[in-house]
């Protein structure tokens, strides 16, 4: 033994002091894989100090080894046993001597031994038993018992992308094994995948399970349990655990009768052993529970369209979500498919494809497919053949039941409650991108109360996703599903009813709403809403603007689909209820394009009530993107209809809007002539906010001509009218048009004094366009009182949100800053 070789690259042991431990009396003692892993920390510890240096770190062993860190981490924690070949190459690099390689190789295989031991029920079949380990000399090895080792997974997927997150969270439930977990927290022996149909859940497990294979070097289980199949045939529990005894060779003749005892014998046969068992496609928790594990070293991984809840609260079972790819994972699916070349020549092409794939794998790998069948076709090609198809899911049928996303679908769907499959089926006539109770009630015509119960039916089936607290959503093509199912069940009558509760949800809701966030509009005749309608109550200014905040999305996806469903007067009402949100937030194309939704619905439906109100709200937007002679022209069509229809308020409210346009023009004088005639308009209607809101327009306009006496005089009279209407908005307006006089008066201090007041109201309405306006004359007014480091301040303020906004104004403020900072240079 003392002439054995030591393989080259590996360095010899030093012959050096006598050992600070014994190894080959420690090897002889070993009984268990914690004190061979305490052997093998002994001799790292060891090697070290006959070298002098510090401890061979996993990541110095796994460059050597080949290994990965994790692995390496198992084998010195005691958490696995490491295979006789690896376990041997382990113990040459820390050192060992030739004669404390043999007893420890020995030790190695009789705690091997002892822990695949048959149990009184698996001796039975008749395979040998203990004492079948041969004491090794030398390093030669004794083959061990034989025990089988099933290696059941499905192959992975080549070119699997992404995941990170949910590869991460496996990693971690897989290190907790047979420990006591992570951070207090209790190790899981069950963890469940879970998303909706064709999202990968069985490509990602598999692909992990391969991955992590050698940390279960006992074996890997894997079962389809077929909960959601073409043929509707759920594996059964009997099926599924005689397949595992088969799988673990246990003869047919000592298989119990009964399905406890098999269960039994099953759960013994993996005590104590490192095995990864796969339950794939289960259909519920009482599917999947007779065939978990006991045993603290075996892990039991789930994937479901389900989300396995229960499992969850009684099995103390890991959850991890799988969801939609990111764009980016979505473009490296392709890659693999098409390649990066390909896709790097037509990247618009690409991008739409993706978008109508919702980003979903199986859609995407189904239009990999016919494209790389047909690599002499555009990809800009297949990108309009998905625009152009009248039923969306049409697109995506790869052949057979597996790969036609439709059918796919169908596999969940059919698992629904008729309640939950009516609500699922309705969803097809709502706007989306999302929907929360109160608006399902109304869209199915269903008491508030019934709903939450079908909603939870829905999100556990994953046919919607409860993506915040309360709020439902789907991607395009199970909306898609959803639509075509409830065409081809739902009367159009049915269909017509529900469309129209929707609309008139999301209608009667935001109006109230638009009038508590600009109390001086003008209320909306509104039809009533049809039975089965609940909108929601909205009591103060906060909760109108959380509520806005929440559902500006649908309504501007309501506008649309309100105009494509014949609601037209809904369609430009709708439109009106966004104007002084979506102004607020600077959110000017999106309300340019609901205004001229709104605009060709009213025309369409012959309503010159609705033309004039969206000529008016069309022209405010585009003076703010600067087409001012599209404005203008809108401008005058308003007024000539409001005329016609002797609206005065109309009248007055639009010439409102068109002086202020005119003013940012320039043409002070002509904007002055406009806001005249809206007070005058506005005190003949006796309108109390009308008038406050034009008084503060004919003061600011009189400042910009330097008439400062007439100016200020209107400001404040328009600030006493709106202390008693309460509009907060025409308040904090007036405060900054007093804090620009002041300024130009010369009394920086006062115009300061009014800005803060202006800008306090500002932030609390959310109006952040006009805050940064506020802002930047507040700089100037800082600049000029002294204050130069004050002023930069405040233009820094002003400039991010009007850069958030993606305002030109932003490079006014940038300006002034730049000379803000040249100046200091100049002075240093």
């Amino acid at each position: 033994m003392s002439d054995q070789r030591v393989p080259s690259g590996v360095r010899r042991a030093p012959q050096g002091p006598p050992a600070a431990f014994d190894v080959a009396r420690g090897g002889v003692e070993a009984q268990t894989l914690s004190e061979l892993a305490g052997l093998l920390r002994q001799l790292r510890r060891r090697e070290a100090r006959q070298q002098g240096e510090t401890r061979l770190t996993y990541r110095q062993l796994a460059a050597k080894t080949g290994w990965s860190r994790g692995i390496i981490g198992e084998y010195f924690a005691g958490h696995i046993l490491p295979p006789p070949e690896r376990f041997d190459a382990l113990i040459r690099l820390l050192g060992a001597t030739p004669t404390e390689q043999g007893v420890l190789a020995t030790a190695r295989d009789r705690i091997e031994e002892r822990r695949r031991r048959p149990t009184r029920d698996h001796a039975a079949t008749g395979r040998a038993g203990a004492g079948a380990v041969r004491a090794r000399s030398g390093g030669t090895r004794a083959a061990p018992t034989r025990f089988p080792v099933p290696r059941q997974l499905p192959p992975a997927l080549p070119g699997f992308v992404g995941r990170a997150a949910q590869l991460a969270q496996l990693d971690v439930a897989c290190a907790g094994l047979d420990t006591s977990g992570d951070g207090g927290r209790a190790p899981a022996t069950v963890v469940t995948l879970s998303g909706t149909a064709g999202v990968g859940k069985t490509t990602l497990a598999v692909y992990w399970a391969h991955r992590v294979a050698d940390r279960f070097p006992d074996g890997q289980l894997y079962v389809d349990l077929r909960g959601f199949d073409s043929t509707g045939t759920v594996v059964t529990t009997v099926e599924a655990v005689r397949g595992f005894l088969e799988a673990l060779e246990v003869p047919p003749a000592r298989i119990p009768t009964h399905l406890p005892a098999q269960v039994g014998l099953y759960r013994s046969l993996l005590a104590g052993r490192r095995m990864l068992v796969l339950l794939d496609n289960a259909r519920d928790a009482d599917q999947v529970r007779p065939l978990l594990v006991g045993s603290p070293t075996c892990l039991v991984l789930v994937t479901s369209r389900n989300l396995l809840a229960g499992l969850v609260a009684t099995e103390g079972a890991r959850p991890v979500g799988v969801e939609l790819l990111s764009a980016a994972e979505a473009w490296q699916l392709l890659a693999r498919r098409l390649g990066a070349d390909r896709l790097a020549v037509e990247p618009q092409a690409v991008d739409e494809i993706i978008e109508r794939c919702a980003r979903l794998p199986l859609a995407l790998a189904v239009l990999a497919a016919r494209s790389a069948a047909n690599p002499a076709f555009s990809l800009a090609t297949l990108a309009a053949e998905l625009r152009a198809a009248p039923r969306p899911l049409d697109s995506f049928d790869g052949g057979d039941a597996g790969t036609d996303v439709q059918a796919v679908f169908s596999w969940s769907y059919r698992s629904l409650t008729p309640a939950a499959a009516r609500l699922f089926r309705l969803f097809g006539c709502h706007p989306g991108p999302d929907i929360g109770v109160a608006a399902a009630a109304s869209l199915a015509g269903l008491p508030r109360e019934q709903v939450p119960r079908l909603l939870a039916e829905l999100a556990h089936a994953h046919l919607v996703s409860e993506h915040a607290p309360g709020r439902f959503g789907a991607h395009d093509l199970l909306r898609a599903y959803a639509a075509e199912q409830a065409d081809r069940l739902e009367p159009p009558e049915a269909r017509r009813a529900a469309i129209r509760r929707g609309l008139d949800h999301y209608l009667h809701t935001a109006h109230a709403a638009a009038l508590l966030l600009q109390p001086g509009r003008d209320p909306v005749a509104l039809a009533a809403a049809p039975p089965g309608v609940a909108p929601e109550e909205i009591t103060d200014h906060a909760q109108a603007l959380d509520w806005f905040t929440i559902e500006y999305p649908v309504l501007l996806a309501a506008v649309a689909h309100a105009k494509r469903a014949g609601f037209d007067g809904h369609a430009w009402q709708l439109a009106w209820t966004l104007v002084d949100f979506l102004q607020r937030r600077g959110r000017w194309p999106d309300l340019a394009v609901a205004q001229r939704t709104a605009l060709a619905g009213a025309r369409r439906a012959g309503d010159r009530l609705g033309q004039a109100n969206a000529h008016r709200d069309l022209a405010r937007v585009l003076s703010r993107l600067g087409r001012v002679d599209e404005a203008a022209s809108n401008y005058r069509q308003a007024l000539a209809l409001f005329g016609a229809l002797g609206d005065h308020t109309g009248q007055a409210r639009t010439h409102r809007a068109f002086g202020a346009m005119l003013d940012g023009l320039g043409r002070y004088a002509e904007a002055l002539d406009h806001v005249r005639r809206a007070l005058a308009l506005y005190r003949d209607a006796g309108h109390l906010a009308g008038e406050a809101s034009a008084r503060n327009a004919v003061g600011w306009a009189h400042a910009q001509l330097g008439q400062y006496r007439p100016a200020l005089a209107h400001c404040e009279q328009a600030l006493a009218l709106l202390r008693r209407t309460g509009d907060r908005h025409g308040e904090a307006n007036t405060w900054d048009s007093l804090g620009f006089i002041h300024a130009r008066l010369g009394d920086h201090r006062e115009a300061v004094r009014c800005y803060g007041r202006a800008l306090r109201l500002y932030r609390r309405i959310s109006d952040r366009y006009d805050e940064a306006d506020t802002l930047a004359r507040l700089g100037e007014s800082r600049r000029a009182a002294g204050d130069p480091a004050g002023a930069a301040r405040t233009w820094r303020r002003a400039l991010g949100i009007l850069d958030d906004l993606g305002h030109p104004d932003g490079e006014r403020v940038r300006a002034l800053l730049a000379g803000a900072a040249a100046g200091r240079g100049e002075a240093g």
